[in-house]
């Protein structure tokens, strides 16, 4: 069996990687590389839970006595510290293979490295509260456990998610994600509903009072013309000897008071609806 290459890069922290509460918003923990060697060497990171984190550079060329310092964000969580999580990070590196230059990309360039020739070192991630929220809880297990050889790493992302907005290296997040801002936005999508359904009763009662209103003007205009018909057409005046005919001059229905008041009031309602439509 071969034995298994030492790493020549030096990386700081060695061991482990500390995230320091609270939880709520994302954490970015700071990973330097540094390469000693007089060797160009290429580095990727991997880790057990890509889903968790975010890492800029993921991989990437470190020429001789160069350093370079890598960034690696902790997505929000709800922190539980008497949850055991084992997330743990791997840094492979592996000598610049001759003629690299010439492939298309970095992926094609490890795809074709022998494994044999690769380096790697673990870290496990420690999570960290302030002493208002608890003891510090850790996640994972000491690099000698039988857990760290059965942990499964994946090549760590180096896309930012959409809530995060990142400064140059070194800096931090410029954007912070909150429950209070999730309850505020739920809060207004509550009130903007309860508005609508005001409104859409307040439309059916205009509706109603319309319709009764239509109704009642019906009524009081059949009430009128039977009037009008029943109340004579004409009276005879008599000049001289001879009778002779004239109509009466027209006299408005004597409608009840009430029917006046009705249709006043069916005429503002009518403006109303009307006002609301051209607004």
């Amino acid at each position: 069996m071969d034995k298994k290459k030492e790493q020549l890069l030096v990386i700081e922290p060695q061991n482990e990687l500390k995230f320091r509460g609270p939880f709520n918003t994302h954490v970015t923990s700071r990973m330097r590389l540094t390469n000693p060697t007089d060797k160009v060497i290429l580095f990727k990171i991997k880790t057990t839970a890509p889903k968790k984190y975010c890492v800029r550079p993921n991989c990437g060329t470190l020429n001789p006595q160069e350093s370079t310092e890598v960034n690696i964000v902790l997505q929000p969580f709800i922190f539980d510290p008497a949850e055991k999580n084992r997330h743990k990070f791997m840094v492979q590196s592996v000598i610049a293979p001759r003629g690299a230059d010439q492939y298309g990309s970095m992926e094609q360039v490890w795809k074709e490295i022998n494994p044999n020739d690769l380096m790697d070192s673990k870290l496990r991630c420690v999570f960290e509260v302030s002493a208002e929220s608890g003891a510090a809880g850790q996640v994972g297990n000491p690099l000698s456990s039988s857990g760290d050889e059965q942990a499964t790493f994946t090549a760590a992302s180096s896309d930012v998610p959409s809530a995060f907005k990142m400064h140059g290296v070194g800096g931090d997040s410029a954007a912070t994600i909150t429950s209070t801002d999730s309850a505020k936005a739920a809060a207004e999508l509550r009130q903007l509903r309860e508005e609508e359904s005001q409104l859409r009763q307040e439309n059916l009662m205009l509706k109603e009072q319309v319709l009764r209103l239509r109704m009642a003007l019906e009524e009081s205009n059949e009430s009128a013309a039977s009037a009008a018909k029943t109340g004579g057409t004409g009276s005879t005046v008599w000049s001289g000897n001879s009778p002779s005919y004239q109509p009466n001059a027209y006299a408005p229905p004597n409608l009840p008071f009430s029917t006046y008041i009705i249709i006043a009031v069916l005429v503002g309602i009518l403006c109303m609806l009307f006002g609301k439509f051209v607004l």
